[in-house]
């Protein structure tokens, strides 16, 4: 990532500007769980897409930092609702803004970042990215909806949940990068190539979420492990285990999913049955063909610095541990 973070270190220093001067309002509150909710060390990679896609793409006006800003905005909104919605006591290894101002104060902050998201972007003045982006938020809606109805599903399989995945996560990325592409007035391809690796990047990144979920240590991923089985989220690994695994193993699973406490007991055992059927090595897998085609959608592009950069994030996607 140091490749990136140095070719876009002034942008991000402007985004990051522009984010406080976006939370501007007169009641303090929504100022202070903003600022939280900002500064609890969110990698920033949707305002980088944009950023980078627009420098990919000859942009060469100012408009690309306000709509830095709307994408991690709209991101914010959706992490302060899902947060309530999951119950969640941490946030990227902070308490999370509902177990500190409850939930309330979540939700109507998050509404305040979704209204001001799209005054920021009725602003800038272009009507084809206001209507990439309300569309991509009606979307990530649809996509909470869906996960929602999905909850401890044990019938739910890849193609289903990869639905799930595009419109809840890999819709705001692939909206992102068309949106660098817009401001830098793209060819039609050029356009839809940026969108496809934004895509492909955003669904890579959920796939080794869930893959961390079960495997990473909790200070550096942020949140306790097996929180999604917690939740009664069915992922990749658990998908792929279940396809694979005996009906008596699936019978416990269903037990585990289904009971509103994860003992540690429990969460061992759904961890060594997804390691002994390679759900994670698998999810890594398809993590890093999505990456991989991710990349070839570059090549509609000449070699640049900010080519070369989109290629590095991409690898780091799938390098992470947090």
């Amino acid at each position: 990532m140091d490749f990136v973070l140095n070719l876009l270190s002034d942008e991000i220093s402007r985004v990051e500007a522009q984010f406080r001067e976006d939370l501007t309002s007169r009641v303090p509150l929504i100022r202070k769980v903003g600022e939280y909710v900002l500064a609890c060390g969110g990698k920033r990679v949707r305002p980088m897409l944009l950023l980078l896609s627009a420098r990919l793409a000859g942009y060469q006006g100012d408009a690309h930092i306000g709509l830095a800003s709307v994408v991690e905005f709209i991101h914010t909104a959706t992490l302060l609702h899902d947060d309530v919605v999951d119950s969640a006591v941490l946030r990227r290894g902070q308490d999370s803004a509902n177990a500190v101002w409850g939930n309330e104060a979540s939700v109507l902050v998050g509404d305040f970042l979704f209204a001001k998201s799209f005054s920021i972007m009725v602003r800038a003045g272009n009507l084809k990215v206001l209507q990439t982006l309300s569309d991509a938020t009606t979307q990530m809606a649809e996509g909470e909806v869906l996960q929602l109805i999905s909850t401890s599903d044990l019938e739910l399989d890849e193609a289903r949940y990869i639905e799930v995945v595009q419109n809840k996560t890999a819709v705001l990325l692939s909206a992102a990068s068309r949106c660098g592409a817009i401001l830098g007035d793209c060819s039609p391809d050029e356009e839809e190539a940026l969108a496809a690796y934004g895509m492909d990047l955003g669904i890579a990144f959920q796939f080794m979420d869930d893959a961390l979920d079960y495997v990473a240590d909790q200070g550096d991923f942020g949140k306790e492990c097996g929180h999604d089985l917690l939740e009664g989220k069915v992922t990749l690994p658990l998908i792929f285990t279940l396809g694979r695994c005996s009906d008596e193993e699936r019978a416990r699973v269903a037990a585990i999913v289904e009971n509103d406490d994860l003992p540690a007991e429990d969460l061992r055992y759904v961890v060594a049955l997804i390691n002994s059927y390679g759900g994670i090595d698998y999810t890594r897998e398809r993590a890093s063909r999505l990456i991989d085609s991710a990349k070839k959608h570059l090549e509609h592009f000449a070699p640049s610095p900010a080519r070369e950069a989109l290629a590095r994030l991409a690898d780091y996607v799938v390098s992470r541990n947090k």
